[in-house]
């Protein structure tokens, strides 16, 4: 089959829908700035990054589909969805293909840690217990993350000092103050990507049921803080300087700040689907921050 051929097929795939590859760069993007903070500590090594962003993929499509299969299974998602199609609710894939393909994704993610607990000790199968369990506790369970306004929180610490200083101590086998501060910024801003999510779901959310953080502030209110999410991180860059935890080079991060004016409009003055735009243009600003960011963390 020609090279072209397959890259439709794939795009037509219900598994394209369901794995969501377009969350993939948004998790990565922590994975990398602890990378950065390594380097800069000449404490890098290359397998143990590798596989610790390796682990990182496979266990954010394993909450894709966790969250697919277990919404759909308990009726959260229904018809008037505003976002994208989800395979478990309109029957593109079985209940048994999504949920047999998260174990199979938990179970790969399973055996990358062994790789890694192995080379860093205890402290890593610490994460990676708390990793799964949180795959699984976000959607599913007798009080699921994401329906009891705990899931901006749990973005926060799994893809702020969960994945930043996971990844710094697998490479350099201690942890301190750098990562540990580096890491609010990609946290912030994926709880970011989560808030604007859950902004454009509110009606369809109120109405299931679904007791997310935006349901709980309102609109006005969670739209407020969804814009503070987002410029914090910039005023964060000279304390950083400021406190030698980065270099000059990591205001080149400030070359991103034209995507946030236009979303901050869109959380005060666009509801629907037309905030999906929204949510891909907060997935940009997350991933395109963390990169510029990360030079001020290598020298």
């Amino acid at each position: 089959m020609h090279p072209k051929q397959i890259i439709h097929t794939w795009l037509a795939s219900p598994w394209h829908l369901a794995i969501r590859p377009k969350t993939l760069p948004a998790s990565a993007a922590p994975v990398l700035v602890g990378i950065a903070a390594a380097i800069g500590d000449q404490g890098f090594s290359l397998l143990p990054a590798l596989f610790a962003l390796t682990g990182a993929m496979l266990l954010q499509i394993a909450v894709n589909l966790a969250n697919d299969y277990f919404d759909g299974k308990s009726g959260v998602d229904g018809d008037d969805r505003l976002g994208p199609v989800r395979v478990t609710q309109s029957g593109l894939i079985s209940e048994k293909g999504v949920f047999l393909a998260m174990i199979g994704c938990l179970v790969a993610a399973a055996f990358v840690g062994l790789y890694l607990i192995y080379h860093a000790g205890l402290p890593v199968l610490l994460i990676g217990l708390a990793s799964v369990l949180g795959v699984l506790a976000y959607s599913a369970g007798p009080f699921p993350i994401a329906s009891n306004g705990l899931g901006e929180l749990f973005a926060f610490l799994f893809f702020g000092p969960v994945a930043v200083c996971g990844t710094y101590y697998v490479q350099a086998l201690t942890l301190g103050l750098r990562p540990l501060a580096a890491s609010i910024i990609p946290g912030l801003l994926v709880a970011a990507i989560m808030l604007v999510n859950n902004l454009r779901d509110i009606p369809t959310d109120t109405r299931a049921g679904k007791q997310t953080l935006a349901v709980r502030m309102g609109r006005g209110r969670a739209s407020c803080l969804c814009a503070l999410l987002v410029l914090t991180p910039f005023l964060l860059l000279p304390l950083f300087f400021l406190w030698n935890l980065m270099s000059i080079w990591g205001f080149g991060a400030l070359a991103s700040f034209p995507l946030v004016l236009p979303l901050i409009r869109d959380l005060f003055y666009t509801q629907g689907s037309p905030l999906n735009e929204t949510l891909a243009g907060t997935a940009r600003l997350s991933v395109l921050f963390s990169l510029l960011f990360a030079p001020g963390l290598l020298f």
